[in-house]
């Protein structure tokens, strides 16, 4: 007999069938036993009744337990019926149980736990409710990522995680031995995107970056999931902008076509995304907050201090109905090499970030593309451009205007899912004070 997935039960009323799967909660009473059972795509449960050979192989059973159980797929009665729950109309009235693997837990699996013993028992943490929900969202945004950016006809390219330089041009940096030579975790893929729009005008890349912040916060980790694109033959960062727009809208709509009983189970608001986002300039939003929302010390200040991201995302919600908000043109002085002044506002570049639920989630903008103009750009932020020759092997061979974002995927999924840290949101995460385990214990 084949083995059938939980979520399938209802389909098999009245036949035998064969689960494997984890014993989530076990309950005796007399010469009965009720269990729950779970597996990747659902949780049934079971009954052993009149069956005292079945009860007594059964009667080690705990929590955790792996197991191979055969029965047959009944209708629980009328009153038993949960109908909001998948078969939560059927049960496996069993007839074997055999032991795959036993376990030995440390505590009961859905308990609230701080978040120092959660990261602590990661590996069985993880089975809870809560956390296989988180992460099933955060599988969905990325699949909403992929899906949205593979539609508008771009190309995903895997960018490479060890590098002779760092993109940002002075971020802090996890130096590494290379053979005879050093290098750097990529802190970014920025250059290596940008020199594959040269190929494929529009790409995309999901994978691991690294920083050497020294931040202790909820909003930091010092290993993230980026997804970045980067876009070619673009008028200036607003055609950056709409895009980014379009990508959160098809995170959205995935969201809620697969991942609805997750969302509802962790109690996310509805993500807010109107038709025309709210955007003002740095030095407009700065104004705002200093003349209309009672901030201080905000006018003239080259970036965004939390309070401030909270405070406008704040004022774009409750009163443009928008959970994003995009602030651009931030100063020269504080934004990488490669990003570009605007013409028209000079000092001020046609960059952005955007706000979303009270944090910034991405920055990008339009970039340089003109050769001479990067080298400038470079030599401005004390860059050595031969320590760029290969990146810029691509500006001497053709390069159109692009723009691009990148987004950190634990930050928006702590986001959408309202979660105090966004360690939460990281399956295995790296802070300063842990690998997996606690450092220096």
């Amino acid at each position: 007999m084949r083995r059938t997935m939980i979520k399938n039960l209802s389909e098999k009323k009245g036949q035998e069938v064969k689960i494997k799967c984890w014993v989530d909660t076990v309950r005796f009473q007399g010469k009965m036993a009720f269990f729950d059972f779970r597996d990747v795509s659902g949780k049934v449960q079971g009954i052993i009744f009149g069956k005292p050979e079945v009860l007594e192989s059964a009667k080690d059973l705990r929590n955790e337990w792996v197991v191979e159980v055969s029965g047959v797929i009944n209708q629980r009665p009328e009153k038993n019926i949960n109908k909001d729950i998948v078969n939560g109309d059927v049960e496996i009235e069993i007839t074997n149980i055999e032991i795959l693997n036993k376990a030995e837990i440390p505590f009961e699996l859905n308990e609230d736990l701080n978040l120092d013993v959660s990261l602590d028992n990661r590996p069985y943490v993880l089975k809870s409710d809560k956390n296989r929900a988180i992460f099933k969202v955060q599988a969905e945004i990325v699949k909403g990522f992929r899906n949205t950016l593979n539609s508008f006809g771009f190309t995903e390219f895997q960018a490479p995680k060890i590098v002779g330089g760092d993109a940002e041009g002075g971020a802090e940096v996890y130096n590494v031995e290379y053979f005879k030579n050093s290098a750097s975790l990529a802190t970014s893929p920025q250059l290596y995107k940008q020199i594959m729009v040269g190929v494929f005008e529009r790409v995309f890349a999901v994978g691991n970056v690294f920083r050497a912040e020294k931040h202790s916060t909820s909003r930091h980790l010092n290993e993230y999931s980026s997804l970045d694109f980067e876009m070619g033959f673009i008028k200036d960062h607003a055609d950056v902008m709409d895009m980014f727009a379009d990508v959160m809208r098809g995170i959205k709509k995935n969201l809620e076509e697969n991942a609805k009983a997750e969302l509802d189970f962790l109690k996310a608001e509805e993500i807010l995304i109107p038709d025309e986002i709210p955007t003002m300039k740095l030095s407009e939003a700065q104004v705002l907050l200093e003349e209309k929302l009672g901030a201080e010390n905000a006018i003239g200040e080259p970036d965004l201090e939390p309070e401030h991201e909270r405070m406008l995302c704040d004022y774009a919600k409750k009163e443009l109905n928008s959970d994003l908000i995009f602030i651009t043109h931030y100063p020269v002085s504080k934004r990488p090499f490669y990003t570009y002044e605007d013409e028209n506002d000079k000092g001020f570049t046609k960059s952005f970030d955007a706000l979303f639920k009270g944090v910034e989630i991405v920055s990008g903008g339009q970039r340089r593309h003109d050769y001479d103009d990067l080298v400038e750009g470079m030599k401005m932020k004390g860059l050595n451009p031969d320590d760029f020759k290969f990146y810029l092997q691509a500006f001497k061979t053709g390069m159109p205007p692009h723009g691009g974002i990148g987004l950190g995927l634990e930050r928006i999924t702590q986001k959408i899912l309202g979660l105090k840290n966004v360690k939460e949101a990281a399956l295995f995460p790296r802070e300063i004070n842990r690998i997996d385990t606690l450092l220096n214990e």
